[in-house]
C-alpha cells in the first residue's frame, strides 16, 4: 500500500507503557470469562464486548519508548485509519448520513477498554461502548508468523475490518443482533455472530475498492487481505489448535466465506450491498 507521506489520523490514542492493574476487591466479571476463551482472532466477536461492565481495574504508567520500527507501525495505522475515515464519511454522505469517526487506541500487552480489560493475547477488537478500536502493534508480528499472512494490506486488512464493527454498531446492527440473544439457542446465535463477521469483512472489502480507486494499492495487496481473511477462518484456526473442526461453534466464517465476502465488497464498493442477514446471502 502505498501509505508513507499520506495524511494521518488524528484519532490516535496512544495508551503503550501503562500496565493494567486490579483497583480493589472484585474481578472482570462476564467480561473475564469472555475474553479468556475468545482465541486469537481478529476482533474477537463484538457481541461479546455489548454488555457494560464496572471498571475494576485501572491503568498506570505512561512513557514509552518506542522502537524506530514500531514508530513506523504506529504512522502506518494511523494513515490506514485515516483512509478509512475518508471512505466512510463519503460513504454516509451519500445515504444523508453523518459518520462519527473511531478511535484507534494503541497499547501494549494488556489495556482498559469501555468493555472491560482485555489482553493482547485477544487480538486487535472493536468497543461498542466507548466506540474504540484497541490493538497492539505486536499483531503485526502474529500475522506473519502464526497466521502466515504477511504484507502491509494484511494488517490495513485487520484495522478495516474492525472499522467495519464501527459501522455496524453506527447503523445500529450490533444492537438489533444482540437483542435477539436470549431468544435463541448457541448455535443460532453463533450463526448470527458469522453473519456480523461476514459482513465486517465486505466493509473492509468496500475500504479496499476506494483505496483501489486511489491508486493506492501495490501489486500483490489484494492477494495480501485475502491471505489474512483466509487465514482467521474459523476451520483454518480450529484445524490448526485443535485438530478438528467443529460448524456449530464458528463465529466468524470459515477461510472460503471470509474471502468471498471480502472479494465482494472489493468487488462492489457499496455499502448496502453487504446485507448478509438476507436470506441465502450466505
Amino acid at each position: 500500500m502505498k501509505w508513507r507521506g499520506r495524511q494521518e489520523s488524528t484519532n490516535i490514542e496512544d495508551q503503550r507503557g501503562r500496565s493494567v492493574r486490579r483497583a480493589g476487591v472484585g474481578g472482570l466479571g462476564g467480561l473475564g470469562l469472555i475474553v479468556a476463551i475468545v482465541y486469537m482472532l481478529m476482533g474477537g466477536n463484538p457481541l461479546d464486548l455489548l454488555q457494560e461492565q464496572p471498571p475494576a481495574y485501572e491503568q498506570t504508567g505512561g512513557g514509552y519508548q518506542e522502537s524506530a520500527e514500531e514508530a513506523q507501525l504506529r504512522t502506518f495505522s494511523a494513515v490506514v485509519l485515516r483512509e478509512t475515515e475518508e471512505v466512510w464519511n463519503e460513504q454516509f454522505a451519500k445515504s444523508g448520513r453523518a459518520y462519527e469517526e473511531p478511535t484507534l487506541t494503541i497499547y501494549s500487552g494488556s489495556v482498559q477498554s469501555g468493555c472491560g480489560v482485555a489482553s493482547a493475547s485477544v487480538g486487535p477488537f472493536y468497543c461498542p461502548l466507548d466506540r474504540k478500536i484497541y490493538l497492539d502493534l505486536r499483531f503485526y508480528d502474529v500475522m506473519q508468523s502464526k497466521f502466515g499472512a504477511p504484507g502491509d494490506f494484511a494488517m490495513a486488512y485487520v484495522i478495516a475490518h474492525e472499522v467495519g464493527h464501527h459501522v455496524q454498531n453506527l447503523l445500529g446492527i450490533l444492537e438489533k443482533v444482540h437483542a435477539q440473544r436470549t431468544r435463541m439457542s448457541q448455535e443460532q446465535f453463533n450463526a448470527l455472530s458469522v453473519k456480523l463477521e461476514l459482513q465486517a469483512d465486505y466493509l473492509a472489502g468496500v475500504f479496499a475498492h476506494h483505496v483501489q480507486n486511489k491508486n493506492l494499492l501495490d501489486e500483490g495487496d489484494f492477494e495480501e487481505a485475502m491471505t489474512a481473511a483466509s487465514a482467521v477462518g474459523d476451520d483454518t484456526i480450529q484445524e490448526k489448535t485443535q485438530g478438528y473442526i467443529m460448524p456449530d461453534s464458528f463465529t466468524h466464517g470459515t477461510s472460503e466465506q471470509r474471502m468471498l465476502w471480502f472479494r465482494k465488497g472489493f468487488r462492489t464498493g457499496d455499502l448496502s450491498e453487504g446485507d448478509t442477514f438476507k436470506p441465502g446471502a450466505m
